[in-house]
């Protein structure tokens, strides 16, 4: 089963609830930036009292200076998942990266790597304008690529540019596509969107993050050898209090253009949850606990679409 949503909506909470009740469950990280050790605070990582309660996966698997591609997530997550059920006990996939999520539900065919195409691409990239004539280039040679994405989004576009140009195919022509929802063997459970509540939710948790020390975790981490790599330094939250650290942003500001940019990101999380059908939304005025138990205890491999009487089935149906 999977627990999905966007940012600051409580899933961790909920997850971890369900884990105590229920001593067959192990908890499935599928956050692309609970991958890096020592980015524990910003990330708002299980603490070790958790840790020692329930079974978690998928955290600290690689140092922030290395890269992490989602080919790598997706091996690791079957490999979590193979355990897991050697021992007869059930998985619970919880976080809000919607592509991780989705390598492991619809099993993605996920392109190689191509490391020299993909160094000279960032070259370019690096230029003034060069993100923007990549991402004409990439319309050029796969337009269907370069409409599911924004023309500053450097990763992306560097990404669909490697695999087009070292494959010798389009990025697009891999897999079904993320617009398709086929059956899968997960059941898809998620905690729907509230403008009102999570944009107060986020600016209350960023606040209580930095209350814990994350300024200090970010000046650990950046004066570390090799310091954070380029994923994890666009990690929300980080990237802005490494601009206060290294270039002098008023503290002030970093925190503001953090808090927006989550909540930009909360949205984009939505828009793409709310896309796939296969997802039951969990009724927030009612108790969330409660309804996520009575469809674990229904079965995790129950037929998808079974699990629908008293069931938001999205925001507009």
């Amino acid at each position: 089963m999977a627990l999905v949503g966007p940012t600051a909506t409580g899933k961790s909470a909920l997850a971890l609830d369900l884990a105590r009740r229920r001593p067959e469950a192990e908890l499935v990280s599928v956050d692309s930036m609970c991958v890096y050790r020592g980015m524990d605070i910003g990330t708002d990582k299980p603490g070790r009292a958790a840790r020692q309660e329930v079974q978690y996966h998928l955290l600290d698997l690689v140092d922030p200076r290395e890269p992490f591609t989602v080919r790598r997530f997706q091996q690791a997550a079957h490999a979590a998942l193979a355990d897991i059920e050697s021992r007869r006990h059930r998985a619970l996939l919880v976080g809000g990266t919607g592509l991780y999520l989705r390598t492991v539900t619809d099993d993605l065919d996920l392109p190689g790597r191509w490391p020299d195409v993909a160094a000279g691409l960032e070259l370019e990239a690096d230029r003034p304008g060069g993100v923007e004539r990549l991402h004409a280039r990439l319309a050029s040679i796969d337009p269907v690529a370069a409409t599911r994405m924004q023309p500053t989004n450097r990763r992306r576009i560097v990404r669909a540019l490697e695999v087009t140009l070292g494959s010798g195919r389009p990025f697009s022509s891999f897999g079904p596509g993320l617009s398709a929802f086929a059956p899968t063997r997960f059941v898809l459970v998620g905690i729907p969107f509230d403008p009102v509540i999570d944009d107060a939710r986020i600016e209350d948790r960023f606040h209580r993050l930095m209350a814990r020390g994350l300024l200090d975790e970010v000046r650990a981490l950046a004066a570390r050898p090799g310091g954070l790599g380029r994923t994890a330094r666009q990690a929300l939250g980080y990237r802005e209090l490494l601009a206060h650290v290294e270039h002098g942003v008023p503290l002030d500001d970093a925190i503001q253009e953090a808090v927006r940019r989550t909540k930009a990101f909360a949205r984009r999380q939505w828009a793409w949850f709310r896309r796939d059908p296969r997802i039951r939304w969990l009724d927030r005025s009612g108790d969330l606990g409660a309804q996520l138990l009575e469809v674990w205890d229904r079965g995790a491999q129950a037929p998808v679409g079974a699990i629908t009487s008293g069931w938001e089935t999205g925001p507009d149906g």
